[in-house]
C-alpha cells in the first residue's frame, strides 16, 4: 500500500441524519435513535494516499462512514509484504473490530482518492447500543455479514484460479462503483496494478495477464485506475457465477 503523504482534518457538525442513516448499521433505526448520535461525529477529509489509521495503532478505535471517495484497507505482513483486502465507498463502513474488540487496528486504512468520512469515536458508539437491543442486534448481523464475506474470500483463494478471482474482482467492484456508459460499465477502481493483485490474492504479473487475456476477447479495456466492463455476462462465467 502507498505510504500516507499528508494527514487527515477534521470537522465538527457536519453530518446529516441521511448520511448516517445509508450505513449498514443504522439501516431501519429510528430517525430518534439515530439523531441521538449526530453530535458524536466529525468529518474526517482526507487527500489521496492519506492514511486514516494504521495497522497496529492502539486501542480505542471510531468506526467510519464512507460519505464521499474512495479508501482501501490493507494488511502488512513479514518484511515489505502487503495485501489489499478491501476498496470502500459511500456508504461503507469500517474500523468497527477495534471498537467491539479493543485491542490493536488490524489493518490499515488509505484514501485512494479525495475522500470525506464520518467518524463515530468507539465509545459513543457503545454506550448508544448498551440501551438499545435492536442496535445490538444490527451490530451482530453487520459483524455476520463481514465473517461470510470473509469466509467466502477464503473459498476463491482455495477453489478460484486467479483469471477467475480476478473477473470476481471486476464484477464486484464494478456493482459497487460502476457507471454505466455507452461503451460498458466504467469503473473508477483507482488502484495501482500491485493493489489489485493483492486484492485478489495473486502476483501483479499473474494478474496482468489475465487482464490482457480479457482485453484480447472483447471482454474489458483497461487503463490506470479504471476499467470498462463490455461483456459482464462471460465475465461472470470464468468467474464461476
Amino acid at each position: 500500500m502507498r505510504q500516507g503523504e499528508t494527514t487527515p482534518t477534521f470537522a465538527l457538525g457536519d453530518v446529516d441524519i441521511k448520511t448516517v442513516r445509508r450505513a449498514q448499521i443504522f439501516r431501519g433505526v429510528d430517525d430518534g435513535d439515530v439523531g441521538a448520535l449526530l453530535g458524536k461525529f466529525r468529518v474526517v477529509t482526507a487527500r489521496p494516499h492519506t492514511e486514516i489509521f494504521r495497522q497496529g495503532d492502539d486501542p480505542g478505535g471510531s468506526l467510519y462512514v464512507v460519505i464521499d471517495g474512495r479508501v482501501a484497507l490493507s494488511r502488512s505482513g513479514p518484511g515489505s509484504q502487503t495485501a489489499t483486502i478491501a476498496v470502500l465507498g459511500p456508504p461503507d463502513m469500517f474500523g468497527e473490530l477495534s471498537v467491539f474488540d479493543p485491542g490493536p487496528r488490524t489493518s490499515t486504512a488509505v484514501a485512494l482518492t479525495d475522500a470525506r468520512l464520518a467518524e463515530l469515536p468507539g465509545e459513543a458508539l457503545l454506550g448508544w447500543a448498551e440501551t438499545r437491543p435492536v442496535i445490538a442486534r444490527r451490530l451482530l448481523q453487520v459483524l455476520g455479514r463481514r465473517l461470510r464475506r470473509t469466509n467466502a474470500v477464503i473459498g476463491d483463494l482455495v477453489f478460484v484460479d486467479v483469471p477467475g478471482r480476478v473477473a470476481k474482482a471486476l464484477l464486484d467492484l464494478a456493482e459497487r462503483f460502476g457507471v454505466t456508459t455507452p461503451q460498458g460499465v466504467r469503473v473508477d477502481h483507482e488502484l495501482t496494478q500491485s493493489e489489485l493483485a493483492h486484492l485478489v490474492g495473486a502476483s501483479r504479473e499473474t494478474v496482468n495477464k489475465a487482464l490482457a487475456d480479457f482485453t484480447v476477447r472483447g471482454w474489458i479495456t483497461h487503463a490506470t485506475g479504471t476499467v470498462t466492463l463490455l461483456d459482464t455476462a462471460r465475465l461472470a462465467r470464468r468467474a464461476g457465477l
